[in-house]
């Protein structure tokens, strides 16, 4: 990031002859006039970061490009005045919360004294001319969105991801192609953002634990951050239900642990993985703990982070897409629909409603108009229907198991309440299963295209 070599110079530049150190420079009417201004396509231009925290920076314009360009500036702590007779309501609503001042009036010289930064952006080129015109009699680097050639800077087309800014740039006149620069921006930052472009930390990152939700199954599930969490991490420990594939993308540096493979002696599993989490931790590594689907629904999310804290290890949390939505989705079943259920309800079926040891209030569920959503229920089912029927439910309600929900392998079997249990073990339906009941199931097309790869239906 280069910064402005001498403050104490710039804000007595109007006294100056000359910032570059030409005698008169001043007296050149214009550097667009200059008779070798196309010259200027044969030397590159020189890209730099303008640290504008607290500087006059001045937009000529209130149209659609200051629209784009205002909230960049504004992010850098710049003091913005717009010289425009006019702005869109988005401009305008900057105005107002005062994150700029606008000046409601037609450009006049004298309005970039004092500026270090221009941006001339309105539709009458009359005034444009002017306005980049004392620019160059002040020196301040004027960016002209109807005319690149009469600029003195040109803006580059940005993208962020955390801390760092990518910034694509034609760095000659002659070529200049904003829409393959944009391009090039967005394959860059997609790439850092999802892992797949990578590149290592010369500086040792903090050591902590990122509870990680891949998701429903299919690899391209996982959320942006998720991913590159991934693609940064020194060790992944996974659960089974986890998207598998992205395994494979991820640098050979990585220690990949098998969550059921941890041998937990004299420890409950869980205790054994939680323990892993911090051991690993503590050894000053970056661990990402993949989950299935999100790690806070039926993923025992909340007892890892609870024993990180405990041992004081930073956490962070970053939320999965849920097979309870996404899965039935991927089947062509919605979870809710316009006239037909106004909610849904998620119910895990991993203890029978007989069992001692559940707390679902089966009585209650059973009176619920809308859709109920069930995980690791497939063993359970034909008891779990058994008591929704005993408790009112319509034996004729219909329900769809969806297995391997997202990924190659989705299948989808139907029934009704009344026969599920007997169509699950015909059909040899097996976990991961997301199970669907409700008239919901009825609405969409009975059958759907698959997303993909492998998939966690039973969690989250």
């Amino acid at each position: 990031m280069a910064e402005h070599a001498d403050h104490a110079d710039r804000a007595h530049r109007a006294g100056h002859a000359d910032r570059a150190g030409h005698a008169d420079r001043a007296g050149h009417a214009d550097r667009a006039g200059h008779a070798d201004r196309a010259g200027h396509a044969d030397h590159p231009a020189y890209p730099v970061g303008l640290r504008l925290h607290g500087r006059r920076v001045v937009v000529v314009g209130g149209g659609q490009v200051a629209q784009r360009r205002l909230p960049q500036l504004i992010a850098t702590g710049a003091v913005i005045t717009l010289v425009s007779p006019s702005a869109t309501p988005s401009v305008e609503a900057m105005a107002d919360a005062g994150e700029i001042r606008w000046e409601r009036r037609r450009y006049q010289d004298g309005d970039l004294a004092d500026t270090w930064y221009a941006l001339i952006a309105s539709s009458d080129t009359t005034a444009n001319d002017a306005a980049s015109a004392e620019a160059e009699r002040t020196r301040t680097w004027c960016v002209r969105a109807d005319d690149a050639e009469a600029a003195t800077a040109w803006t580059p087309a940005t993208g962020r991801i955390d801390n760092i800014t990518v910034a694509v740039l034609n760095t000659t006149a002659q070529g200049r192609d904003p829409r393959h620069s944009a391009a090039l921006r967005d394959a860059i930052v997609e790439g850092l953002r999802d892992g797949t472009l990578a590149a290592p930390h010369h500086r040792n990152h903090a050591p902590g634990v990122a509870l990680v939700g891949g998701g429903p199954g299919d690899p391209d599930l996982i959320t942006v951050r998720g991913r590159r969490l991934l693609a940064e991490a020194d060790v992944v420990i996974a659960d089974r239900l986890g998207p598998r594939d992205l395994l494979d993308e991820l640098p050979p540096h990585v220690e990949v642990i098998d969550a059921a493979k941890i041998p937990y002696g004299r420890f409950m599993a869980q205790e054994a993985i939680n323990q892993a989490l911090i051991e690993h931790a503590k050894a000053g590594k970056s661990v990402v703990r993949l989950k299935g689907g999100d790690p806070f629904v039926f993923g025992r999310g909340m007892e890892e982070a609870q024993a990180l804290a405990a041992e004081g290890i930073p956490c962070t949390v970053v939320p999965g897409i849920s097979s309870t939505i996404s899965v039935p989705g991927a089947a062509g079943i919605p979870v809710t629909h316009r006239g037909v259920a106004h909610e849904f309800t998620v119910v895990s079926g991993h203890v029978a409603p007989e069992d001692p040891r559940s707390l679902v209030d089966w009585e209650a569920v059973a009176r619920l108009r809308g859709t109920l959503v069930l995980l690791m229920a497939v063993d359970k089912i034909g008891a779990i229907a058994a008591a929704l029927i005993a408790h009112g439910k319509d034996p004729a309600t219909p329900v769809a198991l969806v297995q391997e929900g997202t990924t190659a392998a989705q299948r989808r079997v139907d029934a009704t309440l009344a026969d599920v249990g007997e169509r699950a073990v015909a059909e040899d339906v097996r976990p991961p299963a997301v199970i669907v009941i409700g008239d919901v199931v009825a609405v969409g097309p009975h059958s759907a295209p698959t997303t993909g790869q492998d998939r966690p239906g039973d969690q989250q």
